[in-house]
């Protein structure tokens, strides 16, 4: 027997309000876990043609400061698992 999985049931699920309420969720906490001393994030989502998709922006104002600000988006990353 071949696995085939429902294409339709799966995009369905990639737009659904539970899929959105998720990537907030961990687009939120990753934003959370990067905010340090003064670091000021933001999120960004919206939906695609496939799926709902969300970034985590760093304050880039800073030119000195680009590095730093990268650093504690990994450091996000990391603290949002």
């Amino acid at each position: 027997m071949r696995f085939r999985p429902n294409q339709r049931a799966i995009a369905a699920l990639m737009k659904s309000d539970q899929a959105r309420a998720a990537v907030l969720k961990k687009a939120d906490q990753i934003a959370e876990a990067a905010a340090g001393e003064g670091d000021d994030f933001r999120t960004d989502s919206g939906m695609t043609s496939a799926r709902w998709r969300a970034a985590v922006i760093g304050n880039y104002s800073k030119h000195r400061d680009a590095e730093g600000t990268r650093a504690a988006l990994l450091r996000g990353l990391d603290g949002a698992k």
